[in-house]
This record gives structure tokens, sequence and C-alpha cells, in this order.
């Protein structure tokens, strides 16, 4: 028997990273750090799915205090996400400094990013009807 266990993102800010998915209303389900592997995991997922986290893996600053960035090969396509209401999510995230990559004209799909420029796709159940500011505002940058 296969089954999902998560999805691993590195990030170089876990607070800032936090913040975010809770936006979208993902909420941590544990932590784990390693002081001799130097790195945090923690975990999240949208209440009752439990089952389907997102892990954030946190690998601490060397000795000289920098960090690793992570870019290109890194990391990989999005991260998606159901949501109960496109419009109200996307209205959240933007209204906390969020762009809104693609936003949801269809009322159907948007992408956003999240701190460390990975993609995520929202999706409404279903469509809701378009409406505005949604549905005339364009793409910004890629997603």
């Amino acid at each position: 028997m296969t089954r999902y266990l998560h999805t691993m993102i590195r990030v170089t800010d876990p607070d800032e990273t936090i913040r975010f998915f809770e936006l979208i209303g993902l909420k941590e389900t544990r932590r784990f750090s390693s002081e001799q592997g130097r790195f945090t995991l923690i975990y999240l997922a949208a209440p009752g799915q439990e089952d389907a986290e997102v892990e954030l893996t946190h690998n601490w600053p060397g000795e000289d205090g920098s960090a690793e960035e992570y870019t290109g090969g890194r990391n990989f396509g999005h991260l998606a996400f159901q949501v109960r209401d496109i419009y109200e999510t996307c209205q959240r995230l933007q209204d906390a400094g969020v762009t809104i990559n693609r936003p949801p004209r269809d009322g159907h799909m948007a992408f956003v990013r999240t701190p460390d420029g990975i993609s995520v796709e929202l999706l409404q159940d279903g469509r809701l009807e378009p409406a505005e500011p949604w549905a005339s505002m364009p793409n910004v940058g890629s997603w």
C-alpha cells in the first residue's frame, strides 16, 4: 500500500513561511529540531487533514551566520490547496502583503509564492462567478 505523507520545501525564514501558510489556513502540527544536524523540521496541515502535510525544512545558518539560498533545482513545481473561498483567501493574502501572481479571474484558480519563492496553487471547489477586482487583474510575474 502506498500513502501520501508530505511535501518538503526548504525555507530560509520559518516564522515568515509559517505566517504565509496560516493565511491559507494551514496550522502547525508538529516540530522537530536536531542540534547535531543543525536543522528544524516543521509540519503544517489543513485542519482535519493532518495526514497530508507540508514539511518545512530549515537548515540553520553556518557558523559565520550565513544561510544557504535555495533557487532553481532546489525547489519544484508547486503546492496545491483547495480553499473554501478563493476570493476571500486571495484578499487575505494580498492584505498581508503577498503578491497574487495569477489572480483568480475565473473564480477557480490563483497562484502565489511563499517567502522563498515556491509556487502555491489555490483552487476553488467548483467556480465562483467572476468578481472584481480579480476579474480584470493582470498576471504579475511568473506563476
